[in-house]
């Protein structure tokens, strides 16, 4: 038996429930990983609420690294033994014990402990596609990263800085402004006190940003496309505020020729092939030191609901994990 977190309705953290649920043994091509540690993002408070339906009941969870004990029929991926992480479907993290596509595992590296694992994978992937696939960073770009002080915030900030980048975030209060600073954000903008766009005008001359990374959504959106330059893009990669509306394609001509693309992780690593060298990219800058990954919250795997909460009230930074 192994301890989960599931839902059979979607709403509030409230609808998460504590359960026992057989684990049996792995199928074909399937791995049982036993958890040391899990990641919280944000994406799974999107399918907890219903923002991105599932069949009920469901698991949840969508990354956790830990130590495979056994594997299915076929699998050459892995083995019994292997220290491991993934980030990715099917949902389930939010367990103790748990089955899964050896496809989707990859061998973490000594140097990387198992709650760095954890708390690395979604949000490091997410950076590393973004910076280098989605609009490829170069040197003396200037961008701009909504929720600087979040998990991928952090890591695009650090990461950035260290291609050579000018960054500009956005953060809620004057403790997260310190956090993005203290992690490469050249110029950390207090979006609730000063209209971020203004500021991203003023900063660049005028000239604005070669890009956008815009997990906020419907608040952030419209005023995210006057920050661009000519032939800028727009990487619409979350919707921590709600689902863009419509969008008017002339307004991609009218502020010049802008770019604009809703890309997921799970696209960029659908292939195996992917999946390994965005892993080894994101390991190499971790074990190098140009990226930290910092655990700001760890909650017990039962305390799922809390965690929620306070993720949805802007009450974390950084990563957070969840301890079975």
């Amino acid at each position: 038996m192994s301890q989960v977190i599931r839902f059979h309705e979607t709403g509030g953290p409230e609808v998460l429930r504590w359960e026992s649920l057989e684990v049996g043994p792995p199928g074909p091509g399937e791995a049982r990983v036993r958890h040391y540690a899990v990641g919280l993002n944000y994406i799974d408070t999107y399918h907890r609420s219903g923002l991105y339906p599932v069949p009920l009941p469901s698991g949840i969870g969508l990354e956790g690294a830990g130590v495979v004990e056994a594997v299915g029929e076929g699998v050459t991926e892995v083995r019994p033994g292997d220290r491991v992480a993934y980030a990715g479907g099917p949902l389930g993290a939010y367990a103790e014990v748990r089955n899964i596509p050896a496809a989707n595992l990859v061998e973490l590296p000594a140097e990387i402990d198992f709650e760095t694992g954890a708390a690395m994978m979604l949000q490091g992937m997410t950076a590393q596609y973004l910076l280098r696939r989605t609009y490829r960073v170069k040197p003396g770009d200037t961008i701009l990263i909504h929720a600087a002080a979040g998990g991928v915030g952090l890591i695009v900030c650090q990461w950035a800085k260290a291609l050579g980048a000018t960054v500009i975030g956005t953060v809620g209060s004057e403790e997260k402004a310190e956090l993005a600073r203290a992690h490469g954000c050249d110029v950390p903008i207090l979006y609730k006190r000063v209209d971020f766009a203004e500021q991203v005008r003023e900063i660049t001359k005028g000239a604005g940003v070669a890009v956008v990374y815009d997990s906020i959504g419907k608040d952030t959106f419209m005023d995210s496309l006057t920050c661009l330059r000519p032939i800028g893009t727009m990487v619409l990669f979350g919707a921590a505020s709600g689902p863009v509306p419509p969008v008017d394609l002339g307004l991609l001509a009218k502020h010049g020729s802008l770019f604009v693309t809703r890309p997921t992780l799970f696209t960029y690593v659908a292939r195996r092939e992917d999946l390994v060298a965005t892993a080894q990219d994101l390991f190499d800058v971790v074990v190098s030191g140009k990226v930290r990954i910092e655990v700001n919250q760890r909650y017990a795997l039962a305390d799922a609901a809390v965690a929620h909460t306070d993720l949805e009230a802007r009450r974390t930074t950084g990563s957070t994990i969840l301890l079975p």
